[in-house]
């Protein structure tokens, strides 16, 4: 059987994947097996909450924020942007209205 190197790494992830490169389909039993290691590894592997938080802070040091000029610019651009798409969707939806409403007047 030919896999491509996807295929293979999932397999040896999910330890599938005999020393040759050949798969072995692995017996139930030793599925469950590796579904239950896997969930203990993962459960090692989990960080506390504080970790977690201080993991987020050093992270978001390292975002490149707008000034607040560049954020005054953004959402003037937004406003502006916003007014004129509803102003033309509110303008093509009432010369609908009234073409619909003149097409089927039979007064």
């Amino acid at each position: 059987m030919t896999l491509n190197r996807e295929q293979k790494r999932a397999l040896k992830k999910r330890g599938e994947l005999a020393e040759d490169g050949e798969t072995q389909i692995a017996p139930k039993r030793d599925r469950e097996e590796v579904a239950a290691a896997r969930t203990a590894r993962a459960a090692e592997e989990r960080t506390s909450p504080g970790q977690f938080a201080k993991e987020v802070r050093s992270e978001l040091r390292k975002v490149a924020w707008p000034s607040r000029d560049e954020t005054k610019n953004y959402s003037i651009i937004v406003i502006v942007t916003v007014t004129v798409l509803t102003a033309l969707i509110f303008g093509l939806d009432w010369v609908f209205s009234e073409f619909v409403g003149q097409l089927f007047d039979t007064n």
